[in-house]
């Protein structure tokens, strides 16, 4: 049986290592941390369980898939959602975003005066998006000329006119909505992939499709859960985890990769799959200064900072997934990306999962999840950015909520772009690797193997086709894929 070290055990890492297994190979996970999971991991204290990274889920057909390839019986447990995410606006209103179009299309026609088709023709134009990119830029390498001469690339650039890559998020939703809260709403889908809907590409409104199309869908014990199964489907397979594992190095011989040393001693494989941040890959194992200062030159994404709160009460006006709008959108990302700065009005999302799994919180108590987007790390002054933060959003949640949300906190738990960064190995704690903020960002992500290293492979939110479970199935599936058609020749 050949050999494959996988480093990193978040979700692609995972997911790599099952498609792997499957097909014959003998596979060990190497994870630095005490658990896997990377950036989808969880916090527990006196009865309060947080998941403490992605709070979305969408297309879970891409794990079902992987129990499929397995032929487990187990899988995965999760339950579509009936409202996406519930968002808030500084003059009062609140509007919900339900699965269901039609209950939708009301809250946007009698709330915000949108035409009756507004919304249908939106998501058709998301949906032609999706169906024209996916096969060609999600689920296929870019940066395998072989995949240039696919019928589906060549529908995709017959039709290149339609994917609006010539203009912005934002413009491309002015278009389309006539209300500024409507137009602020579909915006925010940048913020996915930690993006700014006034520089990314249109494109992106593909986003839309996952969630309103096919649906928002949530684990029945939560986000963690994910992880959870597909450690127990990785195991079956034969999988081997080795936690507290740090890589160091590379083996490597005339460029042919031939394993990686862990903790001070050889490991040989035949291949080896990078699941880490690239960036950070390249500066502390591979140390290959030329490919770093390659990975370097391109706007990461952003961050986040994030309060766990374990809240003494419970909120009737407080969904499962919330969005406490800033007032000035604009210029809120223009003090994300282009001052990298913490704006004084930030966009609040709170995730309370005790809505959807009621033991994630004491009886009569819940688990907030408090989020604002935050610029990378570049040597802000963190400790004073945030207790600006915290000031901030517990006043806006204050006024937005009509509440004092201070009384209620029992517990409190901060995670920052510097805990982020020294946590999960995220560069600069960029939740998503590099920015989508133009139009040839796609293409400026690292491929999912390596032209100058034999052997070397690549997944991960950091490297095609970008980040949130979604893109880390997909980047598995296609570095995994690459590896397989190399092994043949």
């Amino acid at each position: 049986m050949k050999k494959v070290a996988v480093i990193g055990a978040g979700i692609s890492g995972i997911a790599s290592a099952i498609r792997l297994a499957v097909r014959g190979f003998d596979v060990t996970v190497f994870e630095i941390n005490e658990n896997p999971g990377g950036k989808i991991n969880q916090i527990e204290y006196n009865g309060f369980r947080f998941d403490t990274g992605p709070s979305l889920f969408t297309l879970p057909e891409l794990v079902d898939e992987l129990f499929m390839l397995s032929g487990s019986k187990y899988t995965l447990q999760y339950t579509q959602l009936e409202e996406a995410c519930q968002y808030f606006y500084e003059d009062g209103m609140v509007i919900n975003a339900y699965i269901d179009l039609e209950k939708f299309n009301h809250e946007l026609t009698e709330k915000l005066g949108e035409d009756n088709s507004a919304l249908k023709r939106y998501l058709k134009k998301s949906e032609e998006l999706y169906k024209l990119t996916s096969r060609v830029f999600i689920f296929k390498s870019i940066h395998l000329l072989r995949n240039y001469f696919s019928m589906d690339f060549l529908k995709s650039a017959l039709k290149s006119y339609k994917l609006n890559a010539f203009q912005t998020m934002h413009a491309a939703n002015l278009k389309r909505f006539k209300n500024p809260k409507t137009i602020q709403l579909f915006d925010r889908y940048a913020t996915y992939n930690g993006s700014n809907p006034y520089k990314a590409p249109g494109t992106l409104n593909i986003i839309a499709h996952l969630e309103n199309n096919l649906g928002a869908f949530f684990p029945d014990k939560g986000m963690y859960n994910i992880v959870e199964e597909l450690v127990k489907l990785a195991e079956l397979q034969g999988v081997k985890f080795n936690y507290k594992a740090k890589v160091e190095s590379l083996l490597i011989n005339n460029s042919v990769v031939e394993g990686v040393k862990v903790n001070g001693q050889d490991f040989f494989a035949d291949f080896v799959v990078n699941s880490t941040d690239v960036n950070n890959f390249y500066k502390f194992i591979l140390k290959d200064h030329t490919l770093l200062k390659q990975t370097l030159q391109h706007e990461k994404s952003s961050s986040a900072i994030i309060f766990y709160w374990g809240i003494n009460h419970a909120f009737e006006n407080v969904h499962l997934h919330n969005i406490l709008f800033a007032e000035n959108y604009q210029e809120e990302f223009e003090y994300l990306f282009d001052k990298k700065m913490i704006y004084h009005d930030p966009t609040v999302y709170i995730f309370v999962s005790a809505k959807q799994v009621p033991t994630d919180a004491p009886q009569g108590k819940e688990n907030w999840f408090v989020m604002i987007n935050a610029p990378e790390n570049v040597g802000q002054n963190w400790e004073s950015c945030l207790q600006e933060a915290r000031k901030n959003m517990v006043q806006k949640i204050n006024r937005m909520l009509k509440t004092d949300i201070e009384q209620y906190i029992e517990f409190e738990h901060v995670a920052s772009p510097v805990t982020i960064e020294n946590t999960t190995a995220s560069y600069h704690g960029s939740l998503y690797g590099n920015s989508s903020n133009d139009m040839f960002a796609a293409f400026n992500r690292h491929a999912n193997f390596s032209r100058k290293y034999n052997g070397l492979y690549f997944t991960g939110g950091s490297v095609h086709p970008g980040g949130g479970i979604p893109l880390c199935l997909a980047s598995a599936k296609i570095a995994t894929d690459i590896l397989l058609h190399h092994d043949k020749r």
